[in-house]
């Protein structure tokens, strides 16, 4: 546990002394992290790996997102739906289904073994992105505007959308659950929606006009507003538990309540510190998977995984979008880009833990597999391809073009 403390100060503060460099390096926090984590990973063989695998490292990761969920929802430039909101809904109820359709598909050929509601969560974790590992791909200048507010909404969105299902796919597959039965299943969900949905509502409406309120006269301050943006994901999330609710949609449900209803001056300063506090516990998240992918890689690779892994960064992803975004305004190529800079991340890597923690062998070393295979698959492919991408696309289509084909508001 001391080495590994060491191991993540150091390069967080070496990442922090040489942030702006290593980012023109296309060297972020979470690669080095990851790099820590296994070099911690082999010099403790599993000892560390078995520590994941805990009730205790189970909720610590369903707090940490609950809190990327609801800082993704407050995050969302624009409107509710963004700048582009046919294209961005479309993104998020056409093309996200389809890709959890197709990662499903190709689970049943290449996944032998698993059963449906398995595959049907491993399709959960993989299809989300996440621009942690590619974050400066958000503002690259050479990518149009108008497909970074795309992506910006769909980043945001995405893994709230499809927690639900993602609970409801763990609950299946789960060996100790009393759903036997999609039915039952379904019967257990829907009332943890709702109580959820109502909570969240809630909390995020009442901390919402509260905040307003004191805005208006002068009770908070600047430190204090951005205290109860740290309490209100925790606090939606720990009201819905108690009763029995989705803590992940309450969560996601108060952001978006929060964001559409809190007149703030500049609602990215008062998000600043819920934005460092899961920027650091997802350094723990980050630092984990690196610890985890050694432990998970002694045990074996299986060429259906790395063929899975791949076609999910690739075919499972281009493919719908392209599909989704058919008659919208974007171009071909644009929609080709949104298709390519679709990175997986802290997302995936969440989403992985809860189901490592509940479902048994063989299942949880598949899980565990292919994870690992998507997010460092995705590291690579995307921190060398995506800058490649942006610049193959400013120099085929010069920059006053990219103004005429920005959003509206710009």
């Amino acid at each position: 546990m001391l080495l590994s403390l060491i191991a993540v100060s150091a390069v967080l503060a070496g990442w922090g002394v040489l942030a702006s460099r290593m980012e023109r390096w296309r060297v972020t926090a979470p690669m080095g992290i990851v790099l820590a984590g296994v070099v911690i990973g082999l010099a403790t063989s599993d000892r560390v790996a078995d520590g994941l695998n805990t009730e205790v490292a189970e909720h610590v990761a369903e707090i940490i997102l609950a809190i990327l969920l609801f800082v993704d929802a407050t995050d969302v430039r624009g409107g509710l739906f963004g700048y582009e909101p046919k294209a961005a809904m479309r993104i998020l109820f056409v093309a996200l289904p389809l890709g959890v359709a197709l990662a499903l598909v190709f689970g049943l050929w290449l996944l032998p073994g698993s059963s449906w509601a398995v595959l049907l969560v491993i399709a959960c974790i993989v299809v989300p992105i996440d621009f942690a590992p590619v974050s400066s791909i958000l503002r690259d200048r050479r990518v149009p505007e108008r497909v970074r507010d795309l992506l910006n909404v769909e980043a945001g969105y995405n893994d709230g959308i499809i927690s639900p299902l993602f609970i409801f796919a763990l609950v299946l597959a789960d060996q100790q659950s009393r759903a036997d039965t999609p039915l039952q299943a379904l019967e257990a969900a829907i009332p943890q929606a709702a109580k959820a949905i109502t909570v969240g509502l809630v909390v995020g409406t009442l901390l919402a006009l509260a905040a307003n309120t004191a805005q208006r006269r002068a009770w908070a301050t600047h430190q204090s507003n951005r205290l109860v943006l740290v309490a209100a994901p925790l606090l939606a999330f720990g009201l819905s538990l108690s009763i029995d609710g989705n803590g992940f949609v309450s969560a996601f449900v108060c952001g978006i309540a929060f964001k559409f209803l809190r007149h703030s001056h500049d609602i990215r300063r008062d998000l600043e510190l819920v934005d460092d506090v899961g920027f650091l516990l997802t350094v723990g998240m980050w630092f984990a998977f690196g610890v985890a992918a050694v432990a998970i890689f002694e045990v074996g690779i299986t060429l259906g995984a790395v063929v899975f892994s791949l076609l999910a960064l690739t075919v499972v992803r281009i493919v719908p979008v392209l599909i989704g975004m058919l008659g919208t305004r974007f171009n071909r190529p644009e929609r080709l880009l949104v298709g390519a800079l679709g990175p997986r991340g802290t997302t995936t890597i969440v989403f992985g833990l809860l189901a490592f923690n509940v479902l048994d062998q063989p299942d949880e070393h598949t899980v565990g597999l292919v994870v690992v295979l998507c997010v460092l698959g995705s590291v690579i492919l995307h921190g060398v391809a995506a800058p490649a991408i942006a610049h193959a696309y400013a120099a085929r289509r010069p920059s006053s073009r990219d103004a005429e084909h920005s959003g509206p508001g710009k």
